[in-house]
Parts: structure tokens; sequence; C-alpha cells
């Protein structure tokens, strides 16, 4: 089997690539997955207009979301595409593959009254949103994990210690190569969850 993960930030996601099986995952492949376009980089943080500045011209940031939606598409097709070709491809027997997406917030924006962070709570849920249904579009399911809960889920969904599970995502930088830092892991972990 083959399972995703994807820890997404503003403009872009760091994603994992995991085979084999719950009690033995195997590392296949990590990957920065841009979900802004480079040549315009208001993209990278659609809601703000500036430092410390919120948006608030909705003509603009619908324009910005409809870059950010078909760069994310394109891009989360290509992954998707490379990561099947590269040795991961499943056999017609085995289910679709899944994905883990981990997310720093799940906060609504219109409860944040500071404009600034509610940018930020904005960006939060785009970026989450446009990799979504770019994977279901293409018949990946998805799960959602808040970061700040990840491992405790995931050592009641595995039945491991927090510390095997830490350790276990250490290891896998070793054979994906560094930089293998908390996102990276993060994104490991919610791969590992949507193995069977």
């Amino acid at each position: 089997m083959t399972a995703f993960g994807f820890r997404i930030k503003s403009g872009y996601a760091i994603a994992v690539v995991l085979g084999g099986s719950r009690r033995a995952p195997a590392p296949l492949a990590r990957r920065i997955v841009e979900l802004s376009d480079p040549d315009r980089p208001e993209t990278r943080q659609p809601y703000h207009d500036g430092f410390g500045k919120e948006q608030d011209d909705p003509r603009e940031i619908k324009r910005r979301i409809r870059i950010i939606a078909r760069c994310a598409d394109q891009s989360i097709a290509a992954f998707l595409r490379d990561s099947l070709n590269a040795g991961a491809a499943r056999t017609r027997s085995e289910r679709p593959p899944a994905a883990g997406l981990v997310v720093g917030s799940l906060i609504d924006p219109a409860e944040v009254a500071n404009p600034h962070i509610r940018a930020h709570a904005h960006e939060g849920r785009l970026f989450r949103t446009v990799v979504e249904d770019a994977l279901r579009t293409r018949g990946v399911a998805c799960s959602i994990h808040l970061e700040k809960r990840l491992n405790a889920s995931a050592a009641a969904e595995l039945r491991r210690a927090e510390a095997t599970i830490t350790q276990t995502a250490a290891g896998f930088g070793k054979t994906l190569g560094r930089p293998w830092r908390a996102d990276e892991k993060a994104a490991a972990i919610a791969a590992w969850l949507c193995l069977t």
C-alpha cells in the first residue's frame, strides 16, 4: 500500500510517501509541493497586504485564490504521478492511496478578531482546502490532523508509545535524507496513519 502525508504550510506543503503497512512502514520519498506561484509572491500569503496587514480587496483575494487553486492542482497532480510511477504504484487488488494532512490550526477565521492573525487563519484553511480538493479529485481519501495532537492521536491509533512513533519517524530521515525536521516527521506520521 502507498500513503501520503502532507505538512501544509503557507504557499507549499512538505510531502512524504510511505509504503508497506502500519506494522512495517517503509519510507519511499519526500518532496516539497508548491501550492503558490513562485512568480507571484502575493500568492504565498494571499490574505496579507504587506507586513502585518490584512488584504481587504475581495477581487484581489479572488484572483489570488484562483491562481493558488490552479497551482496546487497542477503540483498535486505531478506529485501523485511521480510518486506512483517511481515504484510506489499499487497493484489492482490494492485499495487507492490515502493522504493525511497535518495543519497548525483548524480555527474558523471569522472567530479571530486580530486582522493579522485572521489573515493567517484564512491562509491555513485555504491551503489545506486546495490540497484536499486536488487529492480527492484524483480519488485519494484525506484525513486532517492537528499538529499539536498528532503524536498523541498516532499513539492511540497505532497502539504504540509516543516515543516509539517519534523514533520511527526520525528513522525515516536516514532513508530519505536531510533536511529531516519536525515538519517532515509530522508528514511521515500522517502518512503512517493512512497505511492499513
